[in-house]
């Protein structure tokens, strides 16, 4: 074997595993797809689950076909989700809002803790 024939057939493996990766990644989305379906109810769920699983090619296809413009709103839904749940979760610990810090400086501007110029640094980094 020539060392011509061995690159091609790495090359050939290389493509092979790439669309064997491609494939799992998209049986993988439309099954994430499906259990974040609100909308379809559960033996629709489980029809398609069996169909992914003994003819999984062909509905793949189909899914895509039917329900692919369904599955972009619904991941983007989801994401949007995700991300107003962390927003909300840093707001709560991440303390209160600009008035109230400068308040609190405030406070301990007038007891005498804090100089005026560490005051104004506060008060700059508040309101920021």
């Amino acid at each position: 074997m020539s060392i011509w024939e061995s690159f091609w057939a790495i090359i050939w493996w290389f493509f092979w595993a790439f669309v064997f990766i491609s494939y799992l990644m998209v049986i993988f989305g439309i099954i994430a797809d499906l259990f974040r379906d609100r909308a379809l109810n559960g033996w629709l769920k489980a029809i398609w689950m069996i169909f992914l699983v003994f003819v999984p090619f062909l509905t793949a296809l189909v899914y895509l076909i039917a329900r692919g413009g369904g599955m972009a709103e619904r991941s983007a839904s989801a994401v949007r989700e995700s991300q107003n749940a962390a927003d909300s979760y840093i707001r709560s610990v991440a303390g209160g809002s600009a008035s109230d810090e400068i308040e609190k400086a405030s406070k301990l501007l007038a007891a005498g803790s804090i100089t005026n110029e560490e005051f104004d640094a506060i008060k700059a980094r508040a309101l920021r």
